[in-house]
């Protein structure tokens, strides 16, 4: 009798050991996403906040400088109203491009340059009263203070 105890308690164990590897290796490739993909995953949760209406979330992963250009009450209103009530579309469908590594780049010529940001092409499919169009645009990345956050081209 104790020596299936004894099988039980072993097999017992593996199961923990085994479990407890599987949930490291899950954090371990969690951490080890690189700055292109973060990149493009922050796109990819602003335009499905978009897609969504909730331009407060949307914003609220805005880069400081467009934060600036942007107060929160006015960018809620003018995305919803130029995109929304113009455009007469509740939603739209995105695609986004390939991720590019840029090193020293501006939003403006006489803004200071970003060390390190990634552009993303994005492509915006609207079909509305006006007919189907596609809007495209690039859109910058780039890491602070340990957030990924968005930046538009004004040069």
């Amino acid at each position: 009798m104790r020596r299936g105890f004894r099988r039980h308690q072993w097999s017992g164990r593996l199961l923990v050991i085994f479990v407890l590897g599987v949930v490291v290796w899950g954090v371990i490739g969690t951490l080890r996403v690189s700055p292109s993909e973060q990149a493009e995953r922050v796109v990819r949760s602003f335009y499905e906040f978009e897609q969504e209406g909730r331009f407060s979330e949307s914003w609220g992963l805005f880069h400081p400088l467009m934060k600036e250009r942007f107060p929160k009450g006015d960018y809620i209103q003018e995305r919803a109203h130029v995109f929304m009530s113009h455009f007469g579309v509740e939603t739209f469908s995105f695609s986004l491009g390939k991720v590019k590594k840029i090193e020293n780049w501006k939003d403006t010529e006489s803004s200071s340059p970003l060390k390190t940001v990634y552009q993303i092409s994005v492509t915006q499919v609207y079909q509305g009263r006006f007919g189907n169009f596609s809007l495209h645009q690039e859109v910058f990345v780039t890491e602070r203070k340990g957030k990924w956050l968005i930046l538009w081209d004004y040069e």
